[in-house]
């Protein structure tokens, strides 16, 4: 974190994950970026990225790891705590009334084509969400190497994900120690 920035507080953090978790369902990340990066700058879009690498990689969905992550980064096990339940707060209590209204009225022709639209509008913020993410690997080639090698092997190739983030795990890490660090400082290791 650059030191020119404040820490959030335990309020700030827990506001901006009930904000983000009142903005959307089933597809936050974009809003999570967004508030973090660009809204309220407590991290830079390439401290985001690793932040979210680290927690997709991790086991669990990956706003509710980034909640975790970001409230540690600055308050450590509370701002953990307060980051996770101001995610969780809204939707816990969207989700219950929508499951009831769902069950009386689920059957509707007009309630079918909602979620059709819904499935649409979920795609698009997970593409538009995946180039702003990909974005500060522009200037890195061997980034953009191993995104591509990535996608190719799980979604061309439909090669399982657990097994090809392993492997693409740990090559990236010999990849980019290989290759990012000045010559110098590997002889002298």
């Amino acid at each position: 974190m650059s030191e020119s920035r404040a820490a959030p507080s335990l309020t700030a953090l827990f506001m901006g994950f009930f904000t983000i978790g009142l903005c959307g369902f089933g597809g936050v990340l974009p809003w999570a970026r967004r508030m973090i990066v660009e809204q309220r700058r407590w991290m830079t879009a390439t401290e985001f990225t690793e932040v979210l690498g680290l927690c997709q990689f991790l086991p669990g969905g990956n706003i509710i790891n980034v909640s975790v992550a970001v409230g540690a980064r600055f308050a450590g096990a509370p701002g953990s705590i307060v980051a996770f339940m101001g995610l969780m707060a809204a939707p816990v209590a969207v989700v219950i009334g929508l499951g009831f209204l769902y069950d009386r009225y689920g059957g509707l022709p007009a309630v079918a084509h909602g979620f059709a639209g819904l499935a649409a509008v979920a795609s698009g913020l997970v593409l538009a969400n995946a180039l702003k993410i990909g974005a500060p690997l522009r200037s890195r080639p061997l980034g953009i190497g191993i995104a591509l090698t990535t996608f190719v092997a799980i979604a061309l190739l439909r090669w399982p994900l657990p097994p090809v983030l392993l492997v693409m795990a740990g090559a990236s890490i010999v990849l980019c120690w290989r290759f990012s660090e000045p010559s110098s400082a590997r002889t002298r290791a």
